[in-house]
């Protein structure tokens, strides 16, 4: 049985991986998922161009971002990225701070981006510029992944941020006002993927397609209606202030059936596009993108449907 370290965000978009692992799923495919969290997307997209991880569960931004030489940290050259399986449509919104009621309360104020050169914070970039907020109005700080940022957002110490299901639905329910929802402004969009390096998803085939059909298994068993209550309890289990109320309430968005989690694990390449047009919009040094095919290839997961 081989061991894959995958390096993943904390967060409920993890549900399947979770559900895979207890079920036994990956088991059946002869793997071990060993699981570390990540603070940011440097830490990760570095983890995983050195070797250190195996897969990475990420936003698709940043597999383009460092294959492209747009990431904000340090890696080796020609790093190989791509991405071999979509989860989801990245579960995006915009939440104020505290007191904070509309996007047009967010001028010249403060708010929280992991980096300023991911995919999320393009996003965000996006979204004020559709409510005539221009860049030079607000002031963007980093603060980590969607946990440090909620954490920071509860502490009031900026006015907004992009947080990702179930984060703002946490701090929904402690006050805090959705903004806006990025699915509503944006269409078609690629969340998270599974990603690694070319030559090492080459050398470990079976290892890769046993991680899709474990995952895509996990999926399934989350769309079950009986499964409903394991489904929560992971939650619970897994992400820190969940309650089994919120987490009926993450569920609706998580497992809603046309927004939810990808039932069959292709990446989306209408959501590719529009991931690519807001890095040739936003992204640094200015880059044309236009071919979604460089940095996907689907013959894992066609694999996988194989028996």
């Amino acid at each position: 049985m081989q061991a894959l370290n995958v390096v993943v965000f904390p967060g409920g978009f993890n549900l399947p991986l979770w559900a895979a692992e207890q079920q036994g799923f990956f088991e059946r495919n002869a793997i071990r998922v060993v699981l570390t969290p990540t603070p940011s997307s440097t830490f990760q997209m570095q983890g995983l161009a050195e070797g250190r991880f195996d897969i990475a569960m990420t936003a698709i931004d940043n597999v383009v971002a460092y294959q492209e030489g747009q990431g904000e940290a340090a890696i080796p050259e020609h790093p190989d990225l791509f991405a071999f399986m979509g989860a989801d449509h990245g579960f995006l919104s915009l939440v104020g701070g505290h007191g904070v009621r509309a996007v047009a309360e967010l001028k010249g104020r403060k708010l929280s981006v992991d980096a300023m050169t991911t995919g999320y914070a393009f996003v965000l970039r996006e979204l004020l510029a559709k409510h005539g907020i221009a860049e030079s109005e607000v002031t963007f700080e980093r603060a980590g992944g969607a946990l440090g940022r909620f954490e920071a957002l509860l502490k009031g110490a900026h006015a907004g941020t992009m947080l990702v299901t179930p984060f703002d639905l946490l701090a929904m329910n402690k006050g805090h006002v959705q903004l806006a929802r990025a699915a509503d402004a944006l269409g078609a969009y690629q969340g998270v993927v599974a990603a690694a390096r070319r030559s090492w998803a080459r050398q470990n085939e079976a290892s890769v397609v046993g991680y899709v059909r474990g995952w895509r298994t996990g999926v399934r068993f989350l769309y079950e209606p009986a499964n409903r209550e394991a489904a929560e309890a992971l939650l619970v289990a897994n992400v820190p202030a969940m309650t089994p109320q919120l987490a009926r309430q993450s569920l609706q968005v998580l497992l809603d059936d046309r927004r939810g989690f990808f039932r069959e694990p292709a990446v989306d390449m209408d959501g590719l596009a529009t991931v690519l047009a807001l890095r040739s919009k936003y992204g640094e040094p200015r880059k044309l993108l236009s071919d979604p095919a460089k940095y996907v290839d689907h013959a894992y997961v066609n694999k996988a449907e194989e028996r």
